[in-house]
């Protein structure tokens, strides 16, 4: 029963996802891309972390975390790229 619930969450975070790209895709501002992105991969991470919940495979969370401090680095070099208009 709780797997159902999980491959719905599954499903509802994938057309949550779809709706945050058309936002990345067509946001007026910078920022609103930046954060459309941010969220993009956060949703991508809890349902990367839903699959390994539902496969019962551990090397998924590893995953997970890499993909969360993946988006984390993106996010802020991103920001410092908009602000200052140079990464170094």
């Amino acid at each position: 029963m709780r797997g159902f619930a999980f491959i719905g969450a599954t499903i509802f975070l994938s057309v949550l996802t779809l709706a945050c790209l058309y936002r990345a895709y067509a946001g007026p501002t910078p920022t609103d891309r930046v954060i459309s992105i941010n969220v993009i991969t956060t949703k991508i991470t809890t349902i990367i972390a839903l699959l390994a919940t539902i496969t019962l495979d551990d090397s998924f969370v590893d995953v997970s975390l890499v993909y969360a401090m993946t988006g984390f680095i993106m996010t802020i070099c991103v920001a410092k790229y908009v602000e200052k208009g140079k990464l170094f």
